[in-house]
């Protein structure tokens, strides 16, 4: 039976004005997710990344860690099917007024329990996305968005080979969206998982021809082993 192992990138660069950047956080997260890996003696036959930056530097970090059995450039796969959604076009169909950096700002300097509202923010957002009602003001819908990574995972597995292990590098809404699909979850529901989504966690997916099963979710113990609750990130 062959693996699938999802891997969230690491921790992005959230509030600057590139967010598709590891922070120095998420280079390390990723490099203790790699160091597990070789702990564990696994080694993966095939690396898939979407083409987004923080997917590339999170492959990158954690596989410098594999330099004996790493698979070679030959073995690595771009696939966009993998990508994020578009989380400020998201927010910004919510609330207009945050399409101007300077609101967004302000907003944080002058709202108490900023991060705490700004999450209520985000979950009114993505329920307003995924409700069907407004499907025409999205560049991408959800229902579209559904679809293009559930076509990712088909293309993935139908190109492996049975017991081939393969690893993954993707995003929280793409792993929480698939993790919908295998466990018959409703959209609410997958909308309150993607919060729990670690950065640099795994979820890990057994597969044969005709069958696909989630095995493991969100694994972090690699990052726990740290002792450190500043490690265990969530954007």
């Amino acid at each position: 039976m062959g693996q699938l192992f999802l891997v969230r990138h690491g921790q992005a660069s959230f509030g600057k004005a590139n967010y598709d950047q590891l922070s120095d956080l998420g280079v390390e997260q990723s490099k203790l997710l790699g160091r597990w890996f070789a702990d564990c003696g696994i080694k993966f036959d095939t690396v898939v990344t979407g083409d987004m930056e923080r997917h590339r530097q999170t492959a990158h970090a954690c596989l410098s860690q594999l330099p004996e059995s790493a698979p070679p450039a030959s073995a690595w796969v771009t696939d966009p099917g993998f990508n994020e959604y578009d989380h400020q076009e998201v927010l910004q169909r919510h609330r207009p007024d945050f399409v101007d950096p300077i609101a967004v700002k302000q907003f944080f300097l002058e709202t108490d329990d900023a991060k705490a509202v700004y999450q209520r923010l985000f979950e009114e957002s993505m329920s307003r996305w995924t409700d069907g009602q407004h499907d025409h003001e999205y560049a991408e819908p959800w229902p579209a968005f559904r679809t293009r990574c559930l076509g990712a995972l088909q293309r993935v597995l139908d190109g492996a080979g049975q017991s081939q292990r393969i690893v993954v590098f993707t995003s929280g809404g793409t792993i929480a969206t698939l993790c919908q699909h295998l466990l018959g979850l409703s959209d609410e529901r997958m909308a309150k998982l993607n919060w729990t989504l670690v950065n640099a966690a795994v979820t890990r997916l057994l597969f044969r021809p005709g069958h696909v099963t989630l095995s493991t979710m969100n694994s972090y113990a690699h990052l726990e082993l740290l002792g450190d609750k500043k490690s265990i990130t969530y954007r």
